[in-house]
Formats: C-alpha cells, sequence, structure tokens
C-alpha cells in the first residue's frame, strides 16, 4: 500500500497515493519534476494539507508534498524589500517572520494554515489584504512545457479567492514565491471593524505592525478560525465555503434580515457564507451527516470525527449548499481542494491567463 493522504491532511481523510514523494531541496527539483512526471497524470502537490479533501480511494499517481524552507530579503531602495520564500514555508512562519523584520504588506496574513507556495493558488485573503496584493513574481515548474518559469502577477488571473493556478489545475507547481515589503514601524489600515474593536481603534487607523500582527491571531483564535491542536474540532479544513456572490437586491434583503453583505477586493457584492448557513438552520456543533459536525466555534466550519469519509464530508457539503439554495436562492462553492487525475492531453489544451 502506498502513503496514505490521511496522514497528510488537516481532515486525516484519504486513501493511498500510487506514489509519494517529498520535495525538500530546492536544487534537487529538475530531478524529481523528471521523476515525478514518469507516470501518465499529472501529479498533485500538497502543502500543509489544510485545504485538501482526499478521496477515500486515495490518488492514482504520484503526489508531491513541498517541504522546501528557506527566506531571503533584498532590499531594493526607499524602505522597499523583496521577500523571497520558498513554497514549503508556512505562511505563518512568513508572516512571523516578516512582523519581527519590521515589513508591512501581509501582517493581516497571521494565522492562516498552510505553505506560502500553496497562497497564491486561491489568492489567500484576510482583513483586506491578499498575497496578490504584495506578490511580484513567481517560480513555477510548468508541467505542460516541462520547465521551469518565472510568472509576474498579470499572468495569474488573480481574483476573489481564485487564480490561473486553481482554474488550470495540473498545470504549474509553485517552488518559490517572491514579495515586495515595506519597511515600517505601523501596519496598513485597519478595514473591519470586528478588528478594531480587539486593537480599540477607529477604522482606518494604522497601530503598531506587531500589535496589528498579534490582535489578528487573537481575533482569529475567538472566532474559531484557528486549526486546534486537540479536542473534537482538530480534524478540519477551515471554512469550508467561499463567500458567495449575490446581487443588489440580495444584498439589500440580507441587511435588513440584519446579515453582513460587503464588497470583496475585487469589487463583487458578498454575503457571508458562514451566516447563510446559520440562517439555514446550521448550529455551532451541529451534526451534518455521518461522522461530520459543524465545530463547536461555528457553522463554516466542519469537523469530522472516527467514522467520518471523505464521501461523507462530500455529502455533508452538499446538504449544507442545498439547504442555503433553498433557503436564500444563493449557491455555495466549496473551498476545500480534491485531488483530480490530469493527463497529458488534458495539461495540452490548457492555457496560461
Amino acid at each position: 500500500m502506498g502513503e496514505l493522504l490521511a496522514d497528510h491532511t488537516t481532515l486525516r481523510l484519504g486513501g493511498p497515493a500510487d506514489r509519494f514523494l517529498t520535495h525538500t531541496d530546492p536544487a534537487a527539483w529538475p530531478d524529481l519534476a523528471h521523476t515525478a512526471r514518469s507516470g501518465d497524470a499529472a501529479p498533485f502537490v500538497l502543502g500543509g494539507g489544510s485545504n485538501t479533501l482526499a478521496n477515500d480511494t486515495g490518488y492514482p499517481g504520484t503526489v508531491i508534498r513541498m517541504a522546501t524552507r528557506g527566506i531571503a530579503v533584498r532590499p531594493l531602495g526607499d524602505d522597499l524589500v523583496e521577500v523571497i520564500a520558498q513554497a514549503g514555508e508556512l505562511l505563518d512562519s512568513l508572516v512571523a517572520f516578516t512582523v519581527a523584520e519590521g515589513l508591512s504588506g501581509i501582517e493581516y496574513l497571521g494565522g492562516i494554515p498552510g505553505t506560502i507556495g500553496a497562497a497564491p493558488v486561491q489568492n489567500t485573503g484576510a482583513y483586506g489584504q491578499q498575497i496578490s496584493d504584495t506578490l511580484t513574481r513567481l517560480t513555477v515548474y510548468d508541467w505542460g512545457l516541462s520547465r521551469t518559469r518565472e510568472l509576474h502577477p498579470g499572468d495569474c488571473d488573480f481574483g476573489y479567492r481564485t487564480s490561473a493556478f486553481k482554474t488550470q489545475p495540473g498545470r504549474f507547481t509553485i517552488l518559490e514565491v517572491g514579495l515586495h515589503l515595506t519597511r515600517r514601524t505601523c501596519a496598513s489600515p485597519i478595514r473591519y471593524q470586528h478588528l478594531a474593536d480587539v486593537l480599540a481603534v477607529r477604522l482606518g487607523a494604522r497601530p503598531p505592525l506587531a500589535e496589528a500582527a498579534q490582535a489578528v491571531l487573537t481575533d482569529r483564535r475567538n472566532r474559531g478560525l484557528t486549526l486546534p491542536t486537540c479536542g473534537p474540532d482538530v480534524r478540519q479544513a477551515g471554512s469550508v465555503f467561499l463567500n458567495p456572490p449575490i446581487t443588489h437586491a440580495q444584498a439589500t434583503a440580507i441587511r435588513a434580515a440584519g446579515g453582513p453583505a460587503h464588497s470583496s477586493t475585487d469589487g463583487t457584492l458578498r454575503a457571508s457564507a458562514g451566516w447563510l448557513l446559520e440562517q439555514a438552520g446550521f448550529r455551532p456543533g451541529i451534526r451534518v451527516g455521518p461522522g461530520v459536525y459543524c465545530s463547536r466555534g461555528r457553522a463554516l466550519t466542519l469537523t469530522v470525527r472516527d467514522n467520518a469519509t471523505a464521501a461523507s464530508f462530500t455529502a455533508a457539503l452538499e446538504v449544507l449548499i442545498h439547504a442555503v439554495l433553498i433557503t436564500h436562492r444563493i449557491r455555495l462553492r466549496p473551498e476545500p481542494v480534491q485531488p483530480l487525475r490530469i493527463g497529458p492531453a488534458q495539461r495540452r489544451h490548457r492555457r496560461l491567463g
């Protein structure tokens, strides 16, 4: 039996991979890529496994776990620096490093699980910041062209929790991430009221960098947005749905009912997926399916227990989607990624952008 994907995902679900490779040395990538592409299917790439729902039957191909480490800082002048991080670096660790170095630009992304290499895939964001705001370049391996390339933000089709890496699965593997950050003592302006409340400041304030970063961690813990290390909610993948786009009429109705509706970074009006779920009758701690529960902290996080399977988790997602569709006429989109087998023919028909 191959390596169990359940041992490498925070849900702890998933069967064996046909072949499991761990990438730790950037210099060894060419040999690893040659080994990985020897089969018919594109390799599936794992970071921290915090946003992955692996199939019970496993993956019929090669899985690469990105475990490279390393952060370098290059001064660019006028308090601007480039931070270069290997894809296997934990995003939370990178945020802590930049805050300790007095570098602003990603301070509101602390406490988000996963690796920096995974962050551009869904354009990870929180509290008004997203990784594409400061990203300047990516070193990637293009499986369609069988070579390493450098991409820039304009190549990546970034949007709200999406990118070319998400819409073209199997085409690229991110190896290295470059960010432009600013050396300063204050944080970016506060855009979210609940974070302002934690800091006891007004919206638009720019608190000290370290204080702002710590407030993010405090707020995320208070609202059940961090991965617990023990207890019944430990097996989870964080938020299971994206905040859905809505019309102006739907936003008006939601606000009239006391719910939140806001403009996202791409200008789209969006509803709170968590609020929609609670209005549809799903409360923290409620059982959704065999071995699958809403977390004790909030309905938007599903947790699994001993008798859960990937199939029962997927079925629970469908139950939630259907309930919100019936109640609000709004369709939710799942956030966890499911490994898909992608062959060479499919890769040849995918185009960047």
